[in-house]
Parts: structure tokens; C-alpha cells; sequence
């Protein structure tokens, strides 16, 4: 059979890092190890029956069973104004400044191909979600990384960028409540993001991917800060908020150029969702948010029991800020992937390695509370058992 070569742009892609993982994970599980899954980023919640009877309703909807319009229904915009101005006090036009997205990863990685030539500088966080680096890979762009650390709150240190390489960005990525870290960011430091992408004239994307999961105090929208919307946009999904994540539904929010820049290239794409879906998505958006509480809520209560059982058997850390991870650092001795394999083998317990989301997460395992609190009290026992704290 004729092999075919793959195209330039398939061959700058960066590699599936935790397709290893997964791999490791499922071996052991088929020789019949009862294994618990903390690696990876899925809600384990159903999503809440409201919002799932609104779709079975749409979906019996004849206008729900032809194409949707190309950019979406005006409905589902308008209820995303709705919810940015109920949630975070920002006005939204619906018409000029909001994308419906096939879910925020494809928003993520396509914004590049929207805003970036070949060899456009791209400034990206370190460590972060590794598919910003996808879609910089797929305009052949070049990724300048910002070092988050611990001793900065795990926020990026601009006066630590050059000012050639502010001068040269086009595009800087950001992530708060942000995985992996769990950090939150302040106000104060979005304003200074924002004053910063005016001074040098790049845009800014935040991913709002977790913002309805703060502990401390409610994370903070980007586009709160005064002139936001000038310079950047805001990416959301319902993944994490309702437990959405097969439904592939996100928006993305604020600056109007770029706005239609996503909008044309998801017109050669996606021509966007089913309706049923949109639908959905509308009433999750603008119902009653009791269930968006109750999730902090659970998401609250195991990061507190699996926190405090870490630190009983001598694994200090601190508590998450926010989203449903823990950056964890690892114990002396050990690399981030050598403590994640002793893990697996031996307590059957899976973590992400924190090199994995870039060469700044090594030391740490990033962790997910996507399980019963009783299945975080056995992890923590089996880890105990390791003795290496």
C-alpha cells in the first residue's frame, strides 16, 4: 500500500505527551489492577438534567434537524451577554462580539492560524495547556515562554520579558484559574496585562476554561479590566461550569476584529453546531446557576479532604486556589515522570507529570479531584503506603 507523507505543518506538531500516560495506565488495568485515574482533565459529574432535558426538547425540534446558520443562533449570543453581564458586570454585543466555538480547544488552537504569519512571536505560559502550542505550531509561528513560579504566584513576571520580544509579540496566551497550577489571578494583574498589550500592540486570549471554579473568592473575568476588550478576548466553556465536556459547546468573547477573525475561519470549518445543543447551552447560560454552586461546592470538599490526608502522611502542599486540579511538587530524588511511574506501578494511582505541560512544571504532578472523595481517601492511603515523604 502507497504510504503518503504527511504535510509540513502535521510535522511541527508538537507530541501527544500523555498519550504515554494513558497507555502505562491501560496495560495495568487490563491485567486487572483496580486503578484510580487522577491524570487527566474529565469531569466525572453528569451534567445537570435541566440541562439535558432542554436538549431531548430541542431535539425533537424539526428547525433543530437542518444546518444550524454558520455562526450560530442569535439566541445562544444573546444569552451569552446575558450571563457575562449577570456574572461579571460587562456589557457584551451579541451581534458584533461573540463566537460560538465547537468547544474551546478548537477556539484555542485556531486563533493562532487567525492572527499569525510564520515566524510572528507568540508569548505562552510555562508550564500550560499544551495545545496553545498546537495551534502556534500549525501557523509555524514562535513561541516565546513566560516562566510561572511558585515565587510569583505562578503568574507570568512581565518586566522578566524583553522589550525586543514584547516589541515583536502578536499573541499572548493566558489561563486563570489556570491548570496546572491552580492559581488565580487579580484584577490588578489583568489590568496590567491589558496595559502592557496596548503599550506593545499584541493581543491577549485568555482561557476562562475553569472561571466558575474559584475557592477563595470568585475568579475574575479579563474583560472586567477597563480597555480589555480593546486589545483581546476572553475564551469560555461549558465544559467545566455544567459538566459539559462530550457537548464540544464554548464561546469566545470581546475584541470585534478578532471576533470575526474566528468567525470566518469556522465558517471553512466547523459551520458550527447542532442546534439541539445550542439550545442547551442557551438554558444552562441563563437558568437558575444553583448547580454551578453545588459543583464548587463538591470540587471544594474533596480538594479539602484530599489535601489535608496528603499533608496527614507528609506530603505538604498547599490548597488549590481554584479549577479541579493540585500541582503537587514532587519529593527529593525524584523527576516529575519517575514519581508519576512510582505512583502508577506501585500505588496504581495515575498523576500527570508536571513536565509535561513544559520544562517549568518539572518537580511538580499535576492531580485531578475527579473522583469520589472516597476514592481520594484510598489514594492517599495507597500513596502513604510508598513511605517517600
Amino acid at each position: 500500500m502507497q504510504r503518503f507523507e504527511q504535510s509540513e505543518m502535521l510535522k511541527r506538531l508538537p507530541d501527544q505527551f500523555f498519550a504515554k500516560l494513558v497507555k502505562k495506565a491501560q496495560q495495568l488495568k487490563d491485567q486487572g489492577h483496580d486503578i484510580i485515574n487522577l491524570g487527566q482533565g474529565n469531569p466525572d459529574l453528569p451534567t445537570p438534567e435541566y440541562v439535558v432535558h432542554a436538549l431531548q426538547e430541542a431535539a425533537k425540534d424539526p428547525v433543530n434537524h437542518q444546518y444550524s446558520p454558520f455562526q450560530g443562533f442569535d439566541y445562544l449570543k444573546e444569552a451569552v451577554a446575558t450571563f457575562y453581564k449577570k456574572e461579571y458586570e460587562v456589557d457584551v454585543d451579541p451581534k458584533q462580539e461573540v463566537a460560538i466555538l465547537f468547544g474551546a480547544k478548537s477556539g484555542l488552537v485556531s486563533l493562532s492560524q487567525c492572527l499569525l504569519n510564520p515566524g510572528d512571536i507568540t508569548l505562552l505560559p510555562n508550564p500550560g495547556y499544551p495545545d496553545y502550542l498546537s495551534g502556534v505550531a500549525m501557523a509555524n509561528a514562535s513561541p516565546e515562554f513566560m516562566p510561572l513560579t511558585r515565587e510569583n504566584d505562578f503568574l507570568p513576571d512581565y518586566k522578566k520579558i524583553s522589550a525586543d520580544t514584547l516589541g515583536r509579540a502578536k499573541l499572548m496566551f493566558l489561563n486563570y484559574p489556570n491548570n496546572p497550577t491552580a492559581a488565580t489571578a487579580t484584577k490588578d494583574f489583568f489590568d496590567e496585562t491589558v496595559d502592557l498589550a496596548k503599550q506593545h500592540n499584541f493581543c491577549v486570549v485568555h482561557d476562562f476554561a475553569y472561571g466558575a471554579l474559584g475557592f477563595d473568592q470568585k475568579p475574575h473575568s479579563f474583560l472586567q479590566s477597563a480597555g480589555a476588550k480593546d486589545i483581546g478576548i476572553e475564551i469560555y466553556t461549558l465544559s467545566k461550569t455544567y459538566n459539559m465536556a462530550g457537548w464540544r459547546v464554548a464561546f469566545a468573547v470581546g475584541n470585534r476584529s478578532v471576533i470575526d477573525s474566528i468567525n470566518l475561519i469556522q465558517d471553512h470549518l466547523y459551520v458550527s453546531l447542532f442546534g439541539a445543543v445550542q439550545k442547551a447551552a442557551a438554558v444552562a447560560l441563563t437558568a437558575d446557576q444553583a448547580s454551578v454552586k453545588h459543583l464548587r461546592n463538591t470540587y471544594a470538599q474533596r480538594r479539602n479532604r484530599f489535601i489535608s490526608g496528603l499533608n496527614r502522611i507528609g506530603w505538604k502542599v498547599d490548597l488549590p486556589k481554584g479549577t479541579f486540579f493540585a500541582w503537587l511538587p514532587v519529593p527529593n530524588g525524584y523527576t516529575s515522570e519517575e514519581f508519576a511511574d512510582l505512583l502508577l506501578e506501585q500505588a496504581h494511582v495515575v498523576v500527570a507529570p508536571g513536565n509535561g505541560f513544559g520544562s517549568q512544571g518539572e518537580g511538580y504532578v499535576r492531580v485531578g479531584l475527579l473522583d469520589s472523595v472516597e476514592r481520594l481517601d484510598e489514594a492517599v492511603v495507597r500513596i502513604g503506603e510508598l513511605e517517600v515523604f
